[in-house]
Parts: C-alpha cells; structure tokens; sequence
C-alpha cells in the first residue's frame, strides 16, 4: 500500500485525508516517483475548494491534492528515455502531488532532473511557482532598464518574480503589506503598501515612472500601472478568474516552457535565487499546512514532507 491525500467533497482544509490507497506503478512511456517534498501553492487550495476551477483543470472528485513534487525515481516503464531509477526529479502533478508515489509521462515536460545543490525541499516548490513567474515577466516584457511594479510582491509567486526581475536589471517595486518590507528588501525590493492610494505611493516612488507591471494578486496592482501611464500590453496578471482591467493580458504557468522552469532552477542552484521556505510539516499534518498556505501570511513557501 502507498499512502495519498484525498478528498471526497469540496472544502477547506477539513476535507484532506491522508489514506492507505493501492501502489501506483508505471507503465509503458512513465516514470514512478517515490515522493519527498510537496509545495504549497493557492492554487491547490483553490481547486480542493471550488468546483468551477477544479472543472478548469479536469479534477473530479474524488480526487488527490497537490501539484508541486520533488522526489527519486524508483520504476520506469518501457519505451522511456533520459530518466533511471535513482534519478532525483521535481516538477508538477496536477491534483495528485501529495501522496508517497506518483506516476508521470515524462514526455509531457512535466518532470525534469533535479540539479545538484538543490534539496528536495527546495526542488519541490519550483515548478508552480517558477513557471509563473517566468510566464508573467515574459508576457509583460521585462527587461533591463525597467522599473516593474510587482503586486503581491512576498508570496511564493511574488518571491520568485522579483528575483528573476532583478536578475533580468530591472528596478524591482513590490506591493505588500508593511510587515514584509524588510523580508522584501533582503531580494532588492522597493516595498510599497498595497492598499487604496497605491498609484500615488509608486509615482512617488519612481517620479520618472514605470515602464511594466505584473500583478500575482487580484488587480490592484495592473490598476494602478494603468492610471501611472504603463501600456496594457506590458501589464500582465495571474489571478485566477479574475478579469483583467482596461486590456491588460492574463498569463499563467502554462504559457511557460520547461526550458523557462530549468533556467529557473539553474539560478537556484548557483545561489543567484533564494527560495525561502516558511514553514515544512509532515504529510500526516496536511491541514495544517494548507491552513497557513492559505491565510496569504507566510514569507515564502510552505513545504509539505513525505
């Protein structure tokens, strides 16, 4: 037997359980991955929640939890190439993640090696959140010389997009709450409180303006880009079911390439990133952990250990 969260009606955190389910084992043109980390993103939460984007994404219930994984392979099915048993791996499984295996088509992109000087703790919160955030700094065009206003600035989402601004050599503005700013500035952030007068607050900040802008939360921020002058097309947001304001663009992880998620972890590895983990709970204590992923508090990540 192997061990998986599930749920069988939508809900809060109260409806995960953690059962003895049958071994999964891999088939033809799959991998099997003895799971060691899982990564919290809202994401989760929200499909275990709401049934209309648990639709979105193909979940039925009942159904596993979790997306981000980092493990070791221990079975690879036939007719499979550029993945060994031993090897370590991370990457995303929609809606079965937090269990003691998972099985993966490889050809898919979703799972990829895991590079040296990266624990599994680390590994198993990229692949949500580094996607992410490469998809909405390409969709607003980020590059050197600007100055980017990035809402929602100390999420797990928000950590990885300022970093990777920064190293791209623009000049980084994030909106949080003020309990943050010095979590923010230790990654080269201008912190600014979210909040009704936010416009005001960044023109003071860069008179000479700002020239891009991505929201990962809600759309305040893409709002307030707006009425500072930025165009449309260099303003992008993430938030799920959300509707855009004035034309600005929606993006997702999924416009990104594995290729995007490697350079990722890439930078991770040579210390150029940092991913700060918040909290770390054993999968027995599941509820817990999606409790305080999904209060929007946490510095950084939640990781969930199995």
């Amino acid at each position: 037997m192997s061990r998986a969260v599930v749920y069988e009606t939508f809900g809060g955190p109260e409806v995960l359980q953690l059962r003895d389910v049958p071994e999964p084992h891999a088939a033809a043109g799959e991998v099997r991955v003895r799971v060691t980390a899982v990564g919290l993103n809202p994401m989760d939460w929200l499909l275990a929640s709401a049934p209309e984007a648990a639709q979105r994404f193909g979940i039925t219930l009942p159904s596993g939890f979790g997306t981000d994984i980092a493990g070791v392979v221990d079975e690879v099915g036939a007719g499979v190439s550029g993945f060994s048993v031993g090897d370590r791996v991370y990457g995303g499984a929609v809606g079965r993640a937090a269990a003691d295996h998972v099985v993966v088509d490889p050809s898919t992109g979703s799972l990829l090696h895991t590079p040296a000087g990266i624990g599994d703790e680390v590994a198993g919160t990229l692949s949500v959140a580094g996607l992410t955030a490469a998809a909405a700094l390409a969709s607003a065009g980020v590059k050197a010389g600007d100055t980017v206003l990035v809402g929602g600035a100390a999420g797990g989402v928000g950590v990885l997009t300022v970093q990777l601004a920064g190293l791209a050599g623009a000049r980084v503005i994030g909106t949080a709450s003020e309990s943050t700013f010095g979590f923010l500035r230790q990654f080269g952030v201008e912190p600014v409180t979210y909040g009704p007068g936010l416009e005001d607050r960044v023109r003071e900040l860069a008179p000479d303006g700002v020239s891009a802008a991505t929201d990962l939360f809600g759309a305040e921020a893409a709002e307030a880009a707006l009425a500072l002058g930025v165009p449309a097309e260099r303003i992008a947001t993430i938030a799920v079911g959300a509707n855009p304001p004035g034309g600005v663009r929606a993006t997702g992880g999924f416009e990104a390439r594995p290729e995007d998620l490697q350079r990722v972890a890439h930078a991770v590895a040579t210390g150029e990133i940092t991913v700060p983990i918040a909290a770390t709970f054993p999968v027995s204590r599941i509820r817990e952990a999606v409790e305080l992923q999904a209060g929007r508090h946490v510095h950084g990540k939640v990781v969930v250990t199995l």
